[in-house]
């Protein structure tokens, strides 16, 4: 086995991994912390919704629409005077963090409004005809029905930001996705390569694992 991992020094895979969590972590929080009230917002402006406002709605959805439809690698770049601004580095863990929030939020923002046009409608009526006021709906109605459809959101959400977080190594953002970039690929190291592309998997399935429980934890079927 060793004759076969000749280039890997697993001191450093384990901080590229940790840094790849960091980065993972932080941008997921801050993710959801923005793209959670996002989406309520898009779904409470919508059509037909209790406060709908076509101009609002059109607004938000525009912005939302940008950010997403721009591929990740590009936003990286466009960001980094904003990252500079922001952090004061546009490197290591630090730098990567901003944009992947800028990627992560709108993205989770949609899996939020979509989860939240799932709640049979009868409920909100009838929470509406106990005299409950706007925050009352979304707090005692809304939100917990989609709870499952939310944490699913979270784990695409997680999911994808792994992925971004690799990426984020070819503009020097750390992580195993700079491991792979410097050594697996600028050096031909193929066995690096090959053990942070498992890593990755495993980070995913272990992801996907953990929301899969939770899901099923808050489902109420």
């Amino acid at each position: 086995m060793e004759d076969l991992l000749t280039n890997v020094d697993w001191l450093e895979i384990g901080w590229a991994s940790w840094d790849t969590l960091v980065m993972v972590g932080l941008s997921l929080l801050f993710s959801v912390l923005i793209g959670l009230p996002l989406g309520v917002l898009l779904f409470l402006t919508g059509k037909r919704q209790l406060l709908e406002q076509p101009a609002v709605y059109s607004v938000l959805s525009f912005l939302v629409n940008v950010l997403r439809s721009v591929p990740f690698i590009i936003l990286l770049i466009v960001m980094i005077p904003v990252t500079v601004m922001i952090i004061g580095t546009s490197l290591g863990v630090a730098g990567a963090i901003p944009p992947l929030v800028a990627g992560g939020a709108p993205f989770f923002a949609r899996l939020v409004e979509t989860s939240l046009r799932e709640v049979d409608r009868g409920i909100i009526e009838a929470t509406q005809a106990m005299g409950a006021n706007v925050r009352q709906i979304i707090f005692g109605a809304l939100l917990p029905e989609a709870m499952p459809g939310i944490i699913a959101g979270v784990t695409v959400t997680a999911i994808t930001l792994v992925s971004y977080a690799a990426m984020s190594g070819v503009v020097g953002g750390g992580g195993l996705g700079d491991l792979a970039i410097r050594f697996g690929y600028q050096r031909f190291q193929t066995d690096v390569m090959v053990i942070t592309v498992a890593l990755l998997v495993i980070f995913v399935q272990l992801l996907q694992m953990a929301g899969d429980r939770l899901v099923l934890h808050f489902s109420r079927r």
